[in-house]
């Protein structure tokens, strides 16, 4: 009884601890691993904490999600050194390629975005605000996926949710290794560099792969503004955090995993997954979020996790036996 009591009291602990890290990064001054290791302890440690149900898987995806979000968010903690390190022209190179010599972004917002003659600012159509509105509806998506899940084949929910959130904690670890730039933010650079105010990276010897990246709009954020006002600002900065973590695309790669997923559970939620992932593969390179190799490496990380999560299976089986042993102890 005295060992149950000291594992769940061990367990609840290392929840708290997990909660907390990710809030407190900054003001401890930890070492980027030691906070991650606690934050993603808490998801496993709530198993032990309490006894299985649905409302606890619930608070261990919830869980895994907020250490994910600390691991996505804390390469730009320090937004020089991030700065100093981040991959911006060959995406550009690549997509020039795919492109046929010019940016499928500039070729698409040229084709169908418009702007008032008059005024210069932006003129907003159904199609713009449909695409932006699919950009946003992504928070929802993979999650939502998962609820749907372990409410119709609540069978089939651990392995969805090991498979989707493999997806999002892998693509946080490329975000780490090497930070890459999306379209809008190359844009950004390449008309610094252009009037002279980037020195620094000019005499770096790069920018001539950026010449016309000047000109792709950051739609999603200039339609953000229209719509939302002066709330756009404190709603960005709650959903914002890192601006370069573009390779490989989380938002495709998740939706992607997600259209899948759901395929497995039916066929008319696996044709409603697939129209949103096209659509939104379509509004991220069309509103200036992601390059197409993006999405390509978005999609390869996707088959990647597919194609390995058997392999992986029987690992996943001991350590949840484990878990699963412990528990039992925790709750004799």
């Amino acid at each position: 009884m005295r060992l149950s009591r000291v594992i769940r009291a061990t367990a609840w602990g290392v929840v708290a601890a997990g909660v907390a890290a990710p809030l407190l990064r900054k003001r401890i001054g930890a070492p980027p691993l030691a906070t991650q290791t606690v934050a993603f302890a808490a998801p496993v440690a709530l198993c032990l904490a309490v006894r299985r149900s649905r409302t606890r898987d619930v608070a261990v995806c919830t869980l895994q999600m907020w250490a994910y979000l600390a691991a996505y968010k804390t390469p730009h903690d320090d937004e020089e050194a991030q700065a100093g390190r981040v991959h911006i022209d060959y995406p550009i190179e690549i997509d020039r390629v795919l492109g046929l010599g010019e940016l499928p972004t500039l070729r698409l917002q040229r084709a169908f975005a418009r702007v008032d003659v008059a005024s210069g600012a932006p003129s907003w159509r159904a199609l713009d605000r449909v695409l932006v509105w699919a950009h946003w509806a992504w928070f929802m998506v993979p999650h939502g996926s998962l609820a749907y899940i372990l409410v119709r084949r609540r069978a089939r929910f651990p392995r969805a949710a090991v498979m989707t959130y493999a997806v999002f904690d892998i693509g946080a670890s490329v975000y780490w290794l090497a930070p890459t730039a999306p379209p809008w933010y190359a844009a950004s650079v390449a008309g610094l560099e252009a009037s002279g105010a980037a020195s620094r990276r000019a005499t770096a010897g790069i920018g001539h792969e950026r010449s016309g990246t000047q000109d792709v709009r950051r739609m999603m954020v200039e339609y953000g503004e229209h719509f939302w006002r002066d709330g756009w600002g404190p709603l960005y900065s709650v959903f914002g955090g890192n601006p370069l973590a573009a390779m490989p695309s989380l938002h495709f790669a998740t939706s992607l995993m997600a259209a899948l997923l759901l395929a497995e559970a039916g066929p008319l939620a696996g044709a409603l997954g697939a129209s949103y992932a096209a659509v939104l593969g379509f509004a991220l390179v069309y509103l200036g979020e992601h390059y197409v190799v993006d999405l390509l490496a978005g999609a390869a990380l996707t088959g990647v996790v597919r194609r390995l999560g058997p392999r992986a299976e029987p690992a996943l089986a001991g350590i949840a036996r484990a878990i699963a042993a412990l528990e039992a102890v925790a709750h004799g």
